[in-house]
């Protein structure tokens, strides 16, 4: 009896389907992709992923043929994660991430709110299901998803994180408007509480600058990311609260920050 793998070999000869022209791979998805071998070609959109005489791929072409396995293999798939970094952009794309506790992949929405059915569930924590289509970005060689589709799935860690410790302060009376030290109108000493390399530290002191000039400002360094950093903010404030004991000048006025980021990179702000 004639095994079957060898039938269906005959089979496509006969039938004329592995007579594909030179330098050409033919893929036959019989549940998955038939390895790629040294002798196999393929031409896709006018590039020929071929190796030179001595094996070697371009970078541009291997980028080229990871797009293509990514989207004939996997194509539209949902997802869901929590969203990170998000970032709106003047022409109507949105970029962020999905993430879970071992993984984050980078979206793509464009001209969200034409194309991308639901977007308005996407904030920075939110828990959600996105539909979009897996390829790679070829300038970066960095995987990403087009997304099309948005659904909300729940809340994400942080936010749920955040929106408890909102609560408790909220219940400590914390937020009360009757409780809040009225800023001085002429500030002469303010405090920096800030990374001392930072680009937050010059855009304050650029400012203070050009326009309150007269200003003396009194920089105490501190780590704004990363592990320890939440207690060294805390630690910070607290001797510019009583700075006697700490040999540094009275401030009117101490301003706490650093740049821009991700929720996670600006989570030790909510600590």
């Amino acid at each position: 009896m004639e095994a079957p793998g060898r039938r269906f070999g005959k089979e496509l000869r006969n039938s004329g389907v592995g007579k594909s022209p030179p330098d050409r791979e033919i893929s036959l998805h019989i549940g998955k992709t038939l390895p790629y071998h040294a002798d196999m070609r393929l031409q896709e959109q006018g590039h020929q992923y071929q190796r030179g005489d001595d094996g070697v791929m371009s970078v541009s072409r291997l980028v080229r043929r990871m797009k293509n396995i990514l989207e004939i293999e996997i194509g539209d798939v949902w997802v869901e994660g929590e969203v990170s970094n998000l970032r709106k952009q003047g022409s109507g794309h949105f970029y962020f991430s999905v993430k879970d506790d071992k993984a984050q992949l980078a979206c793509a929405a464009f001209n969200a709110e034409r194309r991308c059915a639901g977007y308005e569930a996407l904030r920075d924590g939110a828990l959600v299901r996105v539909l979009g289509e897996v390829t790679v970005y070829e300038a970066r060689g960095q995987s990403q998803l087009i997304v099309k589709r948005v659904q909300p799935a729940g809340v994400g860690e942080l936010q749920a994180r955040f929106e408890e410790l909102k609560k408790k302060l909220n219940g400590e009376g914390l937020f009360a408007e009757e409780l809040k030290k009225p800023l001085p109108r002429f500030p002469r000493v303010i405090g920096l509480i800030t990374s001392a390399s930072g680009a937050a530290l010059q855009d304050m002191v650029s400012v203070l600058t050009r326009r309150a000039p007269w200003v003396k400002a009194v920089l105490f360094p501190v780590a704004v990311q990363g592990s320890g950093a939440a207690s060294g903010i805390a630690r910070a404030i607290r001797m510019m609260d009583d700075p006697e004991n700490h040999e540094l000048p009275r401030c009117d006025v101490v301003v706490v920050g650093r740049g821009g980021g991700s929720l996670e990179d600006l989570w030790n702000f909510n600590e």
